[in-house]
């Protein structure tokens, strides 16, 4: 497993080995379901206030919310192909949604954060993205 969060009675794991998202009760968790399948969830894991569980999909190059008990993820950010445009992510990995439900991603292979608004059709560039290095511009993996 590359990351946990906890809701009110449940650990939800990124279980990227298995190339899924797992859902195991905190008390006797002796066995858990698979909530979303197919994702290569590398560490990107969020819930939002409303609990909506937000996954980064390292392989897809996005980050998709899914609402309770939808079976399909809506992309909220990236899903236009790797790359380093204002609407591409390259690698996500670690997420961050706020009170807005804006999301903060931490898109490794571009070395930058970025933060997309709910409803943007792009993100912004908050930290990093001036290529790979140990300026304080800049940001290294």
């Amino acid at each position: 497993p590359r990351n946990v969060i906890i809701d009110s009675d449940n650990l939800i794991i990124c279980d990227w080995g298995n190339r899924r998202v797992a859902r195991w009760p905190r008390r006797d968790g002796t066995e858990g379901e698979i909530i979303i399948s197919d994702i290569e969830c590398f560490g990107g894991l969020a819930m939002d206030d409303s609990k909506n569980l937000y996954v980064a999909d390292f392989q897809k190059n996005e980050v998709k919310r899914w609402k309770q008990g939808e079976v399909q993820g809506t992309v909220v950010a990236g899903g236009h192909g790797d790359g380093n445009g204002l609407n591409q992510l390259n690698g996500p990995t670690y997420i961050f949604v706020d009170r807005n439900h804006s999301v903060y991603i931490s898109d490794k292979d571009n070395h930058r954060v970025m933060m997309w608004r709910e409803g943007a059709q792009e993100g912004v560039i908050v930290a990093g993205g001036r290529g790979k290095g140990n300026d304080l511009t800049q940001l290294k993996y």
